[in-house]
């Protein structure tokens, strides 16, 4: 035991992370390195939380200093968790498993979390060139919505103009009939086969007029409808690709965006969910070392200490 060593201020920084009391740990000789190691991880957790957490941020904020901001606060935030889930583990006995069971849960919730904004770091060409196509498909759904929506309606308008085609083509097939009838009247190519306007030219003569003014009334009385269906034909149209260009607006390339094309990535190409899946026990494994390393490595003196100065403090109370 080394009662008068002073440490620097990086093992001073590291003993904190740790959660161990520099006063007690700079008199553990061993204890100094594996809190030492233990504040490593800390470290290197409360920086990976950063990152991730900055670039989660930037994926719905413009200014890049805003989402480094709200990474650093969010990092510390899991900083605070970690030191709270280390300073609660001691002792291994039966009565903490139970304790340990919650903190694990806790901890593997947090390293699942902080994995999904690195896993889209990692594969980011990836993931946007699959959120382009999500949301060119989710245009594609969105038209097809409307055009649904818009089917009776627009089947409607369209028989109606066919319908008032096929009267006018009738009609005007009719007009030209009795005109070919009367020309061949009157040049002797047709009819009675005799020249001039005799009996017969006249009569037919008549049924052209006749036939012309009934496909003019006609188209009199039917052009202003048949506009009035091509104009709602052509609102729906505009109206429709209003509706589009507002739906795409709306699109983006969110977290959440991301986050889906990555798991469409996932279920349709077998390397990219290989590497996943490594990725992300990889990941997961940054986030629970803190705790890993607090289990695994042995207690040593500083643990009898911080019990022995615990003990006088609670028998000092209790006397007084």
């Amino acid at each position: 035991m080394q009662e008068n060593y002073t440490p620097n201020n990086r093992e001073k920084m590291l003993w904190w992370l740790s959660t161990a009391e520099t006063e007690l740990v700079k008199n553990a000789v061993v204890d100094r390195n594996r809190h030492a190691i233990i504040g490593m991880l800390m470290l290197g957790t409360w920086c990976f939380a950063t990152l991730a957490w900055t670039y989660f941020f930037s994926t719905v904020i413009t200014e890049l200093w805003k989402a480094a901001l709200l990474g650093i606060f969010m990092g510390g935030m899991i900083l605070s968790i970690d030191r709270a889930l280390i300073k609660g583990i001691g002792r291994i006995t039966k009565k903490i498993w139970l304790t340990l069971a919650f903190r694990g849960a806790l901890a593997i919730t947090i390293g699942l979390f902080m994995a999904q904004p690195a896993l889209l770091f990692l594969f980011q060409k990836e993931v946007k060139l699959q959120a382009s196509l999500d949301n060119e498909e989710r245009m594609n759904e969105k038209q097809k919505a409307i055009e649904k929506r818009l089917k009776t309606e627009r089947e409607k308008l369209i028989k109606e103009k066919q319908a008032i085609r096929s009267e006018l083509q009738t009609l005007y097939e009719e007009v030209v009939s009795t005109q070919n009838s009367f020309i061949q009247e009157t040049d002797g190519t047709g009819g009675s086969g005799k020249l001039g306007l005799k009996a017969i030219a006249l009569a037919k003569k008549e049924r052209a007029d006749k036939a012309e003014k009934v496909y003019q009334n006609t188209l009199i009385r039917l052009s202003p409808l048949q506009q009035q269906i091509d104009s709602n034909l052509q609102r729906m149209d505009q109206n429709t690709q209003v509706e589009l260009a507002r739906f795409e607006s709306l699109l983006n390339n969110g977290f959440i965006t991301q986050i889906e094309a990555l798991n469409h990535l996932i279920k349709n190409n077998a390397a990219v969910a290989y590497r996943y899946y490594l990725l992300v026990a990889l990941l997961l494994l940054i986030e629970l070392m803190p705790v890993i390393s607090k289990l695994l490595l042995p207690t040593g003196t500083y643990q009898v200490y911080a019990k022995k100065i615990e003990e006088q403090e609670i028998a000092a109370i209790e006397s007084t």
